[in-house]
């Protein structure tokens, strides 16, 4: 994820990273290859009176605009849904060992539960990413007990109910009262609902067919685009027909990557940094040394 300061307008004009534009770069190539491909073909097809004419494009293009408007959105809310899960998160961890901490009255206990939630973060961290969470696991719950975890499908349902374990041990053993536990088991049952809405959102794509016709219409906008404005431009017909490509792609492009929040890509969450949050927050909460450093999200400055 970039999370950029404030930039001259002029300066943001000629930003790459960050950008769609490595993604789009090579279709954009196609249709500047599509436009001087028409402009050769132009005096051939006025000798035949067959080319195409420019009223047709404008409905189409305002057609695909108001779609691609559509599941922009439709890919934000995703975006936004996502983040409030994970904000949520956090705000219940924190939670959490602040009831520990005042019902149970004993340090020891409050630490113990400090990793298990931290554990859990990046637990769904790493299930959402489909990446190893072995090295993690194993920094916090020590080899055996993340071996022990690492044999199971669902990574964070283990560990939520690791969790729900030891609080109800500290129940048992009189540690804690029944009412503080009720309270907990809420902030419990608020850690389900955040892995459910993450699980949604990681499994439930906005649907294929969707995408698909919004896609094949855009590329088949942008290859005979050049076509038809070619009768009127003539050697500004590439310069024209790249321009509105990349709008288009572009949009089409970032709502692609909206889509899939917990990606590792420029404009996705930042869950390793979230995660770190997390776990600085319970670590000190709880009074346990050394903090792990603060990562930041990807900063690009202007230098010059």
């Amino acid at each position: 994820m970039i999370v950029r300061p404030p930039q001259h307008w002029f300066v943001r004009l000629f930003t790459w990273h960050g950008s769609v534009m490595p993604q789009i770069l090579f279709r954009l190539l196609l249709n500047l290859g599509m436009s001087l491909i028409a402009l050769l073909l132009y005096p051939w097809l006025t000798q035949l009176n067959a080319h195409l004419t420019l009223p047709p494009f404008s409905l189409l293009g305002i057609a695909i605009a108001i779609f691609l408007g559509f599941r922009n959105n439709a890919s934000y809310s995703r975006y936004v849904e996502a983040r409030k899960i994970w904000g949520s998160m956090m705000i219940t961890s924190r939670s959490l060992i602040r009831q520990t901490l005042c019902a149970v009255n004993e340090g020891q206990s409050a630490k113990l539960a400090a990793n298990l939630l931290i554990a859990y973060a990046w637990s769904l961290n790493h299930s959402l990413r489909e990446t190893s969470a072995r090295e993690d696991l194993q920094r916090l719950m020590g080899h055996s007990q993340a071996d022990a975890i690492l044999s199971r499908h669902s990574l964070a349902n283990m560990m939520l109910l690791k969790i729900g374990e030891f609080y109800a041990d500290l129940l048992r053993q009189g540690r804690v009262s029944e009412i503080n536990y009720r309270n907990i088991d809420e902030n419990l049952n608020e850690l389900s609902h955040c892995l459910g809405g993450c699980e949604r959102i990681a499994t439930t794509p906005v649907p294929f067919a969707y995408s698909l016709i919004l896609q094949r219409t855009v590329y088949l906008f942008c290859t005979l685009l050049p076509l038809a404005l070619v009768a009127d431009l003539h050697w500004l017909t590439p310069f024209v027909s790249v321009f509105i490509s990349y709008t288009f792609l572009s949009w089409d492009a970032v709502a692609e990557e909206m889509e899939h929040p917990f990606g590792e890509g420029a404009n996705n969450l930042a869950l390793n940094a979230i995660c770190t949050g997390i776990e600085r927050n319970l670590l000190e909460m709880t009074e346990q040394r050394p903090l792990p450093p603060l990562k930041q999200v990807d900063r690009y400055y202007n230098l010059t």
